[in-house]
């Protein structure tokens, strides 16, 4: 009588099943940028500057397409990405520490939320209408409650962070 010979454990990859195949690859650590894989997306800590920006945004796409997000709600992710993080360099100034997170939820919903360091500076609305010809600035909200309705500010252990969740166009 032999006893059977149990199956190896796998431990400590970091990837939830299934995902992995679909990860696209990350560029190596670099000063202002520190990348990882999560479960359906990726997760950036950054120093915004104009370098660290145009890659997160890149990469945000890549991930949520990789992930079965459809273009056009990977595209709409995108912007949405780009009004937080505008929004959080006014708010805070240039070269401001955040993380992002974006990955596939529910389907092919997409999820973008940064943190920000400053958990008392909440995005406002100048009180001109979005279309007005005097609004200078502004529409960034208006475009992510449309993109994004149902947003949400919640502290988190480094400041404040805004969370958007895309739903999946049709």
């Amino acid at each position: 009588m032999t006893t059977p010979t149990p199956a190896p454990t796998v431990s400590g990859t970091g990837t939830a099943p299934g995902l992995a195949a679909h990860d696209p690859a990350l560029p190596p650590p670099r000063p202002g940028l520190y990348l990882r894989q999560r479960p359906g997306g990726i997760t950036a800590h950054l120093t915004a500057s104009q370098d660290t920006l145009h890659t997160v945004r890149s990469l945000a796409l890549t991930a949520l397409l990789a992930h079965g997000v459809d273009p056009e709600t990977a595209e709409a992710a995108r912007l949405v990405l780009s009004e937080l993080i505008g929004n959080a360099i006014r708010a805070c100034g240039p070269h401001v520490p955040l993380v992002v997170e974006v990955h596939r939820s529910r389907g092919t919903d997409a999820v973008v939320a940064v943190h920000d360091p400053l958990p008392d500076v909440i995005p406002r609305r100048t009180g001109i209408p979005a279309d007005s010809a005097e609004a200078e600035s502004g529409r960034g909200l208006t475009l992510i409650d449309i993109l994004a309705p149902g947003w949400t500010i919640v502290p988190s252990p480094i400041g404040k962070r805004i969370c958007c969740r895309v739903r999946a166009a049709g």
